[in-house]
């Protein structure tokens, strides 16, 4: 049933105030006069008219979609992935050549991760062989945990859920995720509508987002669970293919629960509200398409290749989904300013000046979320974006803490704001991500309180020790 917005219940009151103070008092004192009486009935039209009408948009427009909260899972220390346990890792299972074993150390030294990262279970069994009984102990630790967490601290029992969206690329067992998370939490409604989102990379957080939020419109007053992870033990690759060795060497464990909503009663206690989506798909380019595949190598191994042209293509790209982003987001002074600037470099006949330029989006958002899908990913976006240090620290910070935990990494960044107190009621957040296909996908969410650091928070035992400068991250590889 429609929830009436309390903006309807006090329209009809005003207009029942009115009825009551001037249109009944007109009708009284004109009630001989019956000439007069037209005048009343053209008075109380109006005023139920405007009423209605009123009550009618508010009626039937989309109610305002609300983060509730979210929860990061934290896997166990004992599965940190230094630098010394990948190279034992490479040694001791004798799955790869000195050549690929040498290439993969020197990417590792140079990727931006650090020593506290986590592997997938299979690293730490005798055989270290993967096998899918391990991936499905991977993933059911990253989203049961998440999951059970974020319930926790919401107090929504699954009864209250009315949709579940689960993403994760390179895994997708049957059952699906999505009903692996409806038979361990008992009590989800038989109606419950389940979602599985595979293939669709690093964006498949924000893309998952968008999803739960164009579900919301068709159900007014519910709940929709989000879960994204990553099962990265069965995409590990055991090849001589460099280009899918690299993802060997920065992905990591993660995973992520949140929990939308436009249960109107919810707004004070939830954390953000959804403001916009948008997402574009290039996948109508070849090299695009072909930047980030998963692939045979020729002689018989599967992995996932990330091309030279990825980190071009994401620059590229970048620009053609901030231009439908701009006009969305930007303050008019900074649209202005940003045509002013273009218009100059044209006059001067600056043509590759004005093709290079963008507008300042930290004039609209206090808050970024960059995809930090990797260090050369982070620098192209800041390169095209003009964003100093100071807006991609967030984003090598969380590479460095988890690596890339693929579709998760978006949480992961916004609870580094949320440990480091940054978030203030009313501050302006963009979140941007990249996946295969090609595709990007922004997020923006407007704080609704001041965030603050709470018990769930995987950055709650390191955050003293962040941020850390760029050339100390590299001295550490060294």
């Amino acid at each position: 049933m429609r929830i009436l917005p309390a903006k309807a219940s006090s329209i009809v009151i005003v207009a029942a105030a009115l009825t009551l103070t001037v249109a009944l008092p007109h009708f009284f004192r004109h009630l001989a006069s019956p000439e007069k009486l037209g005048f009343f009935v053209v008075l109380l039209l109006g005023i139920w008219g405007v009423a209605g009408a009123a009550v009618s948009y508010l009626s039937t427009r989309p109610l305002p979609v609300l983060l509730l909260d979210y929860s990061c899972f934290l896997p166990d220390s004992e599965h940190r992935l230094s630098l010394e346990v990948c190279e034992y890792f490479g040694l001791h299972s004798r799955l790869f050549s000195d050549e690929s074993a040498d290439f993969m150390r020197h990417i590792y030294r140079k990727s931006g991760l650090g020593e506290e990262t986590y592997a997938p279970p299979y690293f730490f069994q005798p055989d270290q062989r993967a096998r899918f009984e391990y991936a499905i102990v991977e993933a059911d630790q990253g989203i049961f945990s998440s999951v059970e967490s974020l319930l926790a601290k919401t107090s929504v029992p699954p009864e209250r859920i009315s949709a579940v969206v689960a993403a994760c690329s390179m895994f997708s067992p049957a059952p699906s995720l999505s009903s692996r998370l409806v038979n361990r939490f008992r009590g989800f409604p038989a109606d419950v509508k389940t979602f599985n989102l595979s293939g669709m990379g690093c964006s498949a957080g924000t893309v998952a987002i968008d999803l739960a939020s164009r579900l919301l419109r068709t159900m007014p007053g519910s709940y929709v669970l989000i879960v994204v992870t990553e099962a990265t033990g069965l995409s590990w690759y055991y090849g001589d293919n460099r280009h899918m060795l690299v993802t060997n060497c920065i992905f990591r464990v993660g995973s992520a629960a949140a929990l939308l909503t436009n249960d109107p009663t919810a707004r004070h206690v939830a954390k953000f509200e959804l403001k916009k989506t948008l997402r574009t798909h290039h996948g109508a380019d070849d090299s695009a398409y072909n930047s980030a595949i998963q692939a045979d190598d020729g002689v018989g191994a599967i992995g996932v290749a990330l091309t030279k042209d990825l980190v071009r293509v994401a620059g590229s790209f970048l620009r053609a989904h901030i231009s439908t982003l701009a006009p969305r987001v930007l303050p008019i002074s900074e649209l202005l300013r940003y045509a002013w600037r273009v218009a100059q470099s044209a006059v001067r006949q600056e043509w590759k000046a004005s093709a290079a330029q963008v507008p300042d989006f930290t004039a609209a958002f206090e808050h970024i979320c960059i995809h930090s899908g990797g260090k050369a990913i982070i620098d192209a976006v800041s390169r095209v974006m003009g964003f100093d240090e100071r807006v991609v620290e967030p984003a090598r910070m969380c590479l460095h803490r988890f690596g890339n935990t693929s579709s998760s990494l978006v949480f992961y960044e916004l609870s580094y704001f949320e440990a480091k107190g940054r978030v203030r009621a009313g501050d302006r957040l963009w979140m941007l991500a990249f996946g295969t296909g090609f595709k990007a996908c922004s997020v923006v969410l407007s704080a609704l309180r001041d965030a603050n650091m709470g018990s769930d928070c995987p950055w709650k035992k390191c955050i003293h020790r962040y941020p850390l400068k760029v050339g100390r991250i590299d001295a550490i590889r060294k």
